[in-house]
């Protein structure tokens, strides 16, 4: 038969792992619990989250009871603020004041998306930045930029747990970022880029999208567009951080073909328990951190 070529070692299938993301959150989530114990024990209160809700949304309503459990179970205090879908931004943000003066709340995190008569931007820069658990605050973005924030967006957080779980080496790798949101694609590209990454942030508008996402050690999609990222997009052997979650027909769909990925990536999350539960357990871990910079404990 003669002797394989490179070209058939590299179409051999991979072994995909995909990985289970609440697995993971909940080891951080005990960690955590951990902490706050012994914090506890010292004499001390728990720290304590509050969520701001505007509206009615379903789907933003599941996230904050979600985020509400998950405070309960690590032992954190949580306080959520209902707000009706006609509240105006200058009773939002007369909100977001108090809950800045309030010495007994630690992170504030505002559900997204707003109502559309209401400034994301203005809603993030009117959090103090010493209790930004969502990270969004301008000054929280400048210090990641400048690679001293010690407060990250949860997502990218979440990200880059993942890819060290899996013991995904980053230095030196080839990334490619999909999507360049404040949220997620561009902290998760500073992030990958701290770990001595070589980053190429694409978008909708990128050219040869298909031949850049082939060159990728490391995928992350984050566009929101259901099963953009086909197969013959990965890289064999490529790390897949699918974030996005898209609703088609009732079901949960994430940014890549899962089923056409498999037995190309070696490691990728799926759209359920993947990176959305290591973005709650990220958010626990950045108000129990504002807590201790706050109270320098």
């Amino acid at each position: 038969m003669g002797h394989e070529t490179s070209d058939s070692k590299s179409a051999r299938p991979v072994e995909t792992v995909v990985v289970d993301g609440l697995a993971l959150a909940k080891e951080l989530r005990s960690e955590l619990a951990e902490e706050i114990a012994k914090l506890s024990a010292d004499g001390h209160r728990a720290p304590c989250l509050a969520v701001v809700l505007v509206g009615d949304d379903p789907a933003s309503r599941s996230y904050v009871k979600g985020k509400q459990r998950a405070c309960k179970r690590i032992g954190m205090d949580s306080v959520e603020h209902m707000l009706p879908e006609s509240s105006s931004e200058e009773e939002l943000l007369a909100l977001l004041d108090r809950l800045n003066s309030d010495d007994g709340i630690d992170g504030i995190l505002v559900q997204l998306p707003l109502p559309a008569h209401i400034s994301a931007a203005r809603v993030a820069e009117a959090v103090d930045p010493a209790k930004d658990a969502d990270a969004l605050h301008p000054t929280t973005s400048g210090k990641l930029l400048a690679g001293t924030a010690e407060l990250v967006s949860c997502t990218p957080l979440g990200v880059i747990a993942v890819l060290d779980h899996c013991k995904v080496p980053l230095e030196g790798a080839n990334a490619v970022v999909i999507g360049r949101s404040n949220i997620v694609g561009k902290p998760i590209s500073l992030l990958l880029q701290q770990r001595n990454a070589t980053v190429t942030m694409c978008h909708s508008r990128t050219r040869n999208l298909p031949e850049l996402c082939r060159q990728a050690d490391v995928l992350v999609a984050a566009t929101g567009q259901p099963r953009m990222v086909k197969g013959d997009w990965i890289k064999p052997g490529a790390a897949v951080m699918d974030v996005g979650v898209s609703e088609v027909d009732g079901e949960l769909i994430g940014d890549v073909d899962l089923e056409a990925a498999r037995g190309i990536a070696a490691f990728i999350t799926p759209s359920r328990r993947g990176i959305g539960p290591m973005t709650i357990s990220m958010l626990l871990r950045n108000t129990l951190l504002a807590y201790r910079m706050r109270k320098a404990i």
